[in-house]
């Protein structure tokens, strides 16, 4: 076996001894002598500092990770909706085609987008926070979403990246309402996630913009203010009078861990509020595929094993299981390589048959734009012309071969 090993962050576990960077030492708050990651504070570091890191197996203590797995397996499951006891549970069909929910989504994603942008300049700028705007902002989505999810999570996907803080509330709106959907929410809680998916960074308008545009790693005075975010965006919501806990409770502990590790109360397990739970998932996956002043955006595929290996370590798992069910591992506006090795883009999926979605194929076996972009349905077609298997083989970091999926028409 290899002593030491090239390894990408997704695939890092708890007791591997990391020997080098993909960096020099003195551009991180790492020890320059190395060292054995020994907790999920650290794993997250590494992984929003690096791309990979090298790793000394000799060095390595896997037992850690052992143990989480063997607590993980002893622990008394139950199904994600016994955490709604006290809701209607009812399993939501997909109402329209892809094609026709299309430009639905897309005028409903404009119109959200369009409300939301306005209020948090408003509040940039000293305002107060527009809660009646936020309202109706978001039930067009919502709606979008309830008649079939796979339009709003593709534009999700092909956000702007120039206005984080914006755009990563429009995406953990979405991805927060999906997940709704998944569990069978009923529409009164859709709406409360829409709305706590939007606002729980809100106190972020009111950090030092230098501090969240940050490059390098943060001082502890730093990162002190940065959380503070949590307790004015708090603030915020309140003082508009709105009375909703669900969403108070997202805004309030969507940064609490399922093992305790999380700010602002250390809250862990039951202690977190169950719409907070879903806050954090979202929070995270949205982050991670996004691109950051720190870090680069991660693939759909790579973000999904990343929240699955984090299970009730970070997250709790039943609901981690029922988002991986909502996004898919290649979710509408992913982008991967097709055995042929041609490059294509998700456009939808199917629920039952999440490996063999509907894509469009946008570069051709040498890597460069093709003159009329296809759709493929992997379902219906699964081989080639001349023979051979067609499906999925991996999927691609977001701009891999130059591709600016802002671009992309349909």
């Amino acid at each position: 076996m290899i002593s030491v090993e090239k390894v990408y962050v997704a695939d890092l576990q708890l007791g591997m001894y990391v020997s080098a960077l993909d960096r020099p030492w003195l551009d991180s708050p790492f020890s320059m002598q190395g060292f054995r990651i020994d907790t999920e504070a650290e794993l997250r570091q590494i992984g929003e500092l690096c791309q990979y890191v090298y790793v000394d197996h000799k060095k390595s203590d896997g037992s850690r990770q052992l143990l989480h797995q063997r607590n993980l397996a002893e622990r008394n499951r139950k199904p994600a909706r016994e955490l709604f006891a006290n809701r209607r549970i009812t399993p939501y069909e997909d109402k329209a085609a892809w094609d026709e929910e299309f430009p639905r989504a897309r005028a409903a994603i404009r119109e959200l987008s369009e409300g939301i942008e306005s209020v948090f300049e408003s509040v940039s700028k000293g305002g107060s926070l527009d809660i009646v705007r936020v309202r109706k902002s978001v039930e067009p989505v919502i709606d979008s979403i309830t008649r079939n999810p796979d339009a709003c999570i593709w534009l999700a996907r092909i956000k702007q990246q120039d206005q984080y803080t914006y755009q990563h509330s429009l995406g953990a709106s979405i991805w927060a309402v999906a997940l709704g959907r998944q569990l069978g929410l009923p529409r009164s809680d859709l709406r409360s996630l829409a709305i706590g998916g939007l606002l729980f960074d809100v106190g972020k308008l009111r950090v030092d913009p230098q501090l969240l545009r940050a490059d390098r790693p943060l001082s502890d005075d730093e990162f002190m203010q940065v959380k503070g975010h949590v307790e004015l965006g708090l603030a915020m919501v309140q003082e508009t009078g709105l009375m909703n806990r669900d969403v108070l409770d997202m805004v309030a502990h969507h940064h609490e861990r399922h093992d305790g590790s999380g700010y602002p109360q250390g809250l862990g397990g039951d202690e977190i509020p169950v719409f907070a739970r879903i806050a954090a998932i979202v929070d995270c996956y949205d982050a991670i595929t996004s691109h950051r002043s720190y870090a680069r955006a991660t693939s759909p595929a790579a973000a999904i094993k990343m929240l699955y290996e984090w299970r009730d370590i970070d997250f709790q798992a039943e609901l981690v299981e029922e988002f991986i069910q909502a996004v898919g591992i290649y979710p509408a506006g992913s982008l991967v390589e097709l055995s042929s090795g041609e490059v294509a883009v998700v456009v939808s999926e199917y629920r039952t048959r999440r490996l063999r979605p509907q894509v469009m194929v946008i570069l051709g076996r040498d890597k460069q734009p093709v003159a009329s972009p296809q759709l493929i349905d992997l379902l219906k077609q699964s081989h080639t012309t001349g023979g051979e298997a067609l499906e999925i083989v991996g999927s691609l970091e977001p701009e891999a071969y130059g591709i600016d999926m802002t671009g992309i028409q349909l």
